[in-house]
Parts: C-alpha cells; structure tokens; sequence
C-alpha cells in the first residue's frame, strides 16, 4: 500500500512528521466571535484549512494509517466517493488545533464526533469550536465543554461536514489572538 504514496521514503521523525504537518498552515486562518478577550459560553473560535494530498501522506505516515480509501481513486469509488476522501480525523484535527492556539496549555480531555459528508484535497474547510459551558475547576484551571463543528462552502452555501463535542482543561480563560 505505500507503494500508492506520493513519499516513499519512510525515513522519519515522528515529531519532525507532526510539526511539519502542524505548520503546514498557510491556508490557515483564524476568526473569533468575541468581543472581549475572557472566553464565555457561546463564544466561537474559526480556523479554516485546505487539505492538501502532502496533508495526507504525512498524516499516514505519522498515523500508519494506510486505508487505501484515502490513496486509491478506484477503492475510494467503490465506496461510493467521487474521489479520495482526506482522513476524517485529519479534518477533526482542527478542533484541539483551534484550542491550543488560543489557550496555550490546554489539555484536550474528551471529543465526540459524527462524519457527515466527506472532504476531499482542496475543498475549504472551517473548523468552528463554541463554548457551551465554562467551569472552574481550581484557581488555575477551568474545564470548557465545546460544541465542535467543521463545515465545507462558505455563505449561505456551508454545510456540516463533522459534528460532535470536546471538553478541554484550560489554563485560563484568557484567549490568545494573533495580535498576543
């Protein structure tokens, strides 16, 4: 099956892997629904993201995940896509990206999620997190409850490709922006 990779070479670090998939951003940008920098409930943090086919491969090669759906345009239509779906937990990925980037020290506790519809290379997609329930934990702490979404199109035209809930530990419930 790594035959079927663009890379053949598996001669990696899984941590050089990660953080050039982690900066592999430049498709990537960041939106917030608020107006304060203390975050509370129904709060919206937005990354959007392109996937890319070099995405995938270091995904798979990072996650030895290597279903040939995600290669292989002939099993991916006898599945019934049109073409090669990027990996669903690629896309999910964006959630505790989102977090992180905005509360450095979190700790992704829980996700739940539902695949809707599939992504493929090149489609836009926007990560959305909103928080539905802040609790403090201890005087350093606060456990968050997320409603996660990512949706495919823009406008009027955007639909739910993945839905579902995280919980994350928060160092503090400041949100850190670009401008931080």
């Amino acid at each position: 099956m790594f035959d079927k990779l663009p890379h053949r070479n598996f001669s990696f670090s899984p941590f050089a892997t990660m953080l050039k998939l982690l900066n592999s951003v430049s498709t990537l940008r960041y939106y917030s629904s608020s107006s304060s920098n203390i975050l509370k409930s129904g709060d919206k943090l937005k990354q959007s993201r392109i996937f890319s086919t070099t995405d995938i491969s270091e995904y798979s090669k990072l996650t030895n995940d290597i279903n040939p759906l995600h290669f292989d345009l002939e099993c991916a239509k006898k599945a019934g896509f049109k073409d090669t779906p990027v990996p669903g937990m690629l896309v999910a990925s964006l959630f505790p990206r989102i977090i992180a980037s905005h509360f450095p020290g979190a700790v992704y506790a829980k996700q739940t999620l539902e695949f809707k519809l599939p992504v493929f290379v090149g489609d836009e997609i926007v990560g959305e997190v909103e928080a539905s329930g802040v609790r403090r934990m201890n005087e350093n702490s606060f456990m968050v409850k997320f409603a996660t979404r990512c949706f495919k199109g823009d406008g009027d035209d955007n639909v739910v490709v993945i839905s579902g809930e995280a919980t994350a530990i928060l160092p503090s419930l400041d949100v850190k922006t670009d401008e931080d």
